[in-house]
């Protein structure tokens, strides 16, 4: 069967397939561009932003003007009707609130926030015709959510449920990943009946979402929409390194773990559950994290800073994407990684997943 499409605020999609953004440098204009052209949500990443288009284009520029350089670069490539969105992490504080003004001034359709509970993203600016899709892992973050949000005359336009098959950080306790309770599956319908009660705004499942029967039983769930991440890694317009493609086609299942300290070393600082394959040159190297990015300082300290117990996420994923070539690369995935065997151009992946 096709698939139908997916309507949220002033964005309608042909199909409701969103592709993760994927930081650092993973998503950027060219894949979020070709998504776009599919029908689909492309979605730019904001980690680093600003390093990457500075190196990229040979010009020094901040954070505002990069996130509009790299959302008018995606319109462009997407030809200017396709839809286009930005994922911006809450634990980027430092370039939270210049990310998200950059984001609606440069006319963005969605924004995405997770990595923490953004609370306070409808009262940074106007969001005029820009949607605000909050990333959750429970129905009880939504209704946080939810309720911060009524205060300030806003509900989510949608909302990204993310399950614990997800690539990169998990919005879970690492005893929580492998327990039943906690499958993608069991966690959407408390998470629908809240979004009912509130306006019935869609929900997007996201993690471990490989095939398009995958798609078709989510939907058949109640869901409205899915976002992807490995699936859009492992295409040609990818960002990442070929290296780091290789290593996803290569990738077997017990290659593909989640670190989380102090039970599996070396960890991200930011003390998530971290899920990655064990090729990554960054876990196993034997080094000292030198701090030389701070994306992820919390009050001017970096725990990856000076230890080996920590994994350098800044500099080692910016090295994945090409732009830290002194530094090992750390390679993210979802659960499914393993079951990718080729890379595809975003328009046959397009094809698979939207069942034609």
């Amino acid at each position: 069967m096709s698939l139908p499409g997916l309507s949220f605020k002033n964005t309608s999609l042909k199909e409701c397939v969103l592709q993760g953004g994927m930081g650092v440098g993973v998503s950027l204009y060219p894949l979020a561009g070709a998504v776009a052209i599919q029908g689909g949500l492309g979605i730019i990443s904001s980690a680093g932003i600003d390093e990457i288009v500075s190196k990229r284009d040979g010009k020094k520029v901040g954070i505002y003007e990069a996130v509009r350089i790299e959302i008018e670069k995606a319109k462009i490539e997407s030809g200017g009707n396709g839809a286009i969105g930005i994922n911006v992490m809450v634990a980027l504080i430092d370039d939270y609130e210049d990310t998200i003004c950059a984001a609606i001034d440069a006319g963005v359709d969605a924004i995405i926030s997770g990595a923490g509970l953004p609370l306070r993203l409808p009262s940074i600016k106007p969001p005029g015709h820009t949607a605000l899709i909050p990333i959750i892992s429970s129905a009880r973050a939504l209704e946080l959510i939810v309720r911060g949000w009524e205060k300030k005359h806003y509900r989510p336009d949608a909302v990204v449920l993310e399950g614990p098959l997800a690539g990169g950080h998990l919005g879970f306790k690492y005893g929580e990943i492998e327990d039943p309770a906690f499958e993608l599956e069991n966690l959407l319908f408390p998470v629908l009946d809240v979004a009912s009660k509130h306006g019935n705004f869609p929900v997007i499942v996201a993690g471990g979402i490989y095939t398009h029967e995958d798609i078709v039983r989510f939907l058949a769930m109640g869901a409205k929409g899915v976002q992807m991440g490995t699936r859009f890694l492992a295409t040609v317009e990818s960002s990442a390194t070929p290296t780091y493609k290789q290593a996803v086609i290569s990738a077997k299942k017990e290659d593909i773990l989640v670190v989380s300290h102090p039970d599996i070393l070396p960890a991200s600082p930011c003390g998530l559950p971290f899920r990655i394959t064990t090729s990554s040159p960054a876990y196993t190297a034997k080094r000292i994290p030198k701090c030389s990015r701070g994306y992820l300082l919390q009050k001017g300290f970096c725990k990856a800073a000076n230890n080996t117990e920590f994994l350098c996420v800044c500099s080692e994923l910016m090295a994945s994407a090409g732009y830290a070539p002194k530094e090992p690369e750390l390679y993210t995935v979802g659960a499914n990684a393993y079951r990718v065997d080729k890379i595809f151009p975003v328009a046959e992946l397009m094809r698979e997943l939207c069942g034609e």
